[in-house]
Parts: structure tokens; sequence; C-alpha cells
């Protein structure tokens, strides 16, 4: 009864963060948030505001939040147990409100974007639940939050960004954001060697092509690691398919000007294709795995246990993780 009660509350909270408006939840509410979490359930809590990001050269971070008036943060959310041997390492895409930047979407694709940071909202709920359970494993959650926008500073689509492993990237599109912020949070969650890392994103349009709002996609560098987040997503309620990282398509990323460029081929498994731009954020040594969850986290209408609106989705399969691990 404890576990199923500190699920659902994972769950809820996220929801509750997806639905609020992007009015107010923004980057620095967030970072906010964290910060009750860490005071309920003691955890450690590091955030940092545009000064320091820029200090950390954390270039896709920065790049995106260039045309918002909102500033953005990089949270580093943490469960240190004593005695703990393993960390897993959770890395959420936290956008408050995507507007697409200066490649400015439509305007029905803007009236749901409060939920582009539905990744952000189940890693800080995964890491809070896992404390509740008082799980045996280290549990780090990153969030990388801003608002995308398309103020008079903002990234134009040719602009050159810097990430935090020093990767070049050309940014021909801005409304692909959540790569660029996630570069620089999977290269911070690295750079602390855990045993896996796991990043959870509203990432692609075309995951909800592929496989519509009631599963999420799942690729990574390790098979067994993705084959548990799998398992974890069964026995959560939350369906996972696994992609395939296509290494012939990697060429689709090379760039004239700089490393990577944010996009490929248009009309071509972008949801693949945004995968294969995070792997370069992610040491060859390192186990990755990677959600998109563009789909499943929000809902139309009232389906299943879900009511419509944001949905909560991965929080549970995180913290179904984390469980699975410490055994």
């Amino acid at each position: 009864v404890r576990l199923g009660e500190i699920r659902a509350r994972a769950a809820a909270r996220a929801r509750d963060w997806v639905n609020e408006p992007a009015r107010s939840m923004t980057p620095t509410r967030l970072a906010g948030v964290a910060g009750e979490l860490a005071r309920a359930h003691g955890l450690s809590l590091e955030v940092w505001d545009e000064h320091r990001i820029e200090a950390e050269r954390l270039g896709g971070l920065a790049g995106v939040a260039a045309g918002a008036t909102e500033p953005p943060r990089l949270i580093r959310l943490a469960y240190e147990p004593d005695g703990a041997t393993a960390t897993l390492a959770f890395v959420g895409k936290g956008i408050t409100f995507d507007s697409g930047g200066l490649s400015l979407k439509p305007p029905t694709g803007m009236m749901t974007m409060k939920d582009d940071m539905g990744g952000a909202a189940a890693v800080l709920a995964a890491v809070a639940a896992a404390a509740e359970l008082g799980l045996a494993v280290r549990v780090v959650g990153w969030v990388a939050a801003t608002e995308n926008m398309p103020g008079g500073s903002a990234t134009h689509p040719g602009d050159v960004l810097v990430a935090r492993n020093g990767t070049s990237i050309e940014v021909l599109n801005t409304d692909a954001e959540g790569r660029l912020v996630l570069a620089d949070a999977l290269s911070l969650a690295a750079e602390e060697s855990p045993d896996a890392i796991v990043d959870v994103a509203t990432l692609t349009g075309a995951q909800v092509v592929a496989l519509g709002k009631g599963v999420a996609a799942v690729m990574g560098t390790d098979a067994g690691l993705v084959a548990a987040v799998v398992a974890a997503g069964a026995r959560a309620g939350e369906p996972t398919w696994e992609l395939p990282l296509v290494d012939s398509y990697r060429k689709q990323l090379d760039s004239e000007v700089a490393d990577v460029k944010n996009i490929g081929k248009a009309g071509e498994a972008g949801s693949i294709i945004a995968g294969l731009f995070l792997r370069e954020f992610v040491p060859a040594d390192r186990r990755w795995a990677h959600l998109d969850i563009a789909g499943p986290a929000w809902s139309d209408e009232d389906r299943d246990w879900y009511a419509k609106g944001g949905t909560g989705w991965a929080a549970r399969t995180l913290l179904e993780l984390a469980r699975g691990w410490e055994a």
C-alpha cells in the first residue's frame, strides 16, 4: 500500500507541475519546486543561475535561453543515502514553455507547450520518491530549465553553440531546442561517472507519429539498460518501445561549420536522429538510455487512469528502474 501511495504521489506531482501555466511555472519556479522537495525529503540541491551557466560553459542551455526574459536554471537534485554503492543519473528536459524560438511554431502547436518540461517533472518526482522509499541506490536528477522564446537576442538559425563537453553545434532549427539543453545536462551527468544515465524528454513529434500517445520510445547504447527501462515501464503501466540508433543515419548530423548540426533530413527518422545527436554527449564507456515521451506526456482526453492534461509519464518508470537497480 505504501509503495502504491508513493508511486501515485510521484505521478500526481509531475502532473501538477506540467499542468501549471507557463507564466507561473518558470525556470526559477521549477528550481523552487526542487528546493521544496530537498527540504521535505533531505535531498541535496544545487541550482545554477544564468551567470553560473555561462561560467560553466553550458552553451546549449544558454543559447536556448537567449531569447527569453525569464532566466534559465540548471538544477541538480540528489538522493544520496549512506552506504549506496551504485548511482543512477536521471536527466530531464525542462523547457517550461516552447514557442519554437525564431523557428516559430504555428499557434495550435503552442497551445500545450507548457508540457515541454514533462521530462524534468518526471525526474524531480522520481528522485523524491526514491528518497521516500529509502532505496539503497544513489539517484541524481539533472534538469536543464529554460523557456524557448523568439526575443530580439534569440539564437538565430545558422548560429553555432558550444556545449559543455566542447562539441560545437550548428543550430539550423531553433525548435529542435530540447536536445541542445540536454547536451549540457548529459555532459554534466557523465562527468560524475554514474553507473547509468537515463534522460527523459518530450523531444520529437516523430515519436508521436511512430508510436502515438500511449507508448514512449526508448533507445540507448547499452542493451541491458534499455531492457531494464522497458521492463520498468511495463511494471509501471507506462509501455515503451525500443527504436534503433542506426549508425548509418549519423551522417545526417554532419555540419560544414561545426562538429554537428541539430537536425537531420526533414521527415526522416526524427526520433532516431535526435537520439544519435544526444549520444554525442555521453562518453562511449557510459551506459545511457533515452526516453522520448513527446506523445505520452500529455493527454487530450480522459483515458485509462489519465485525466486530460499532463500525465506524469515516466515518473513511475524511473522509480521502478531505481527499485530494480537496488535489487
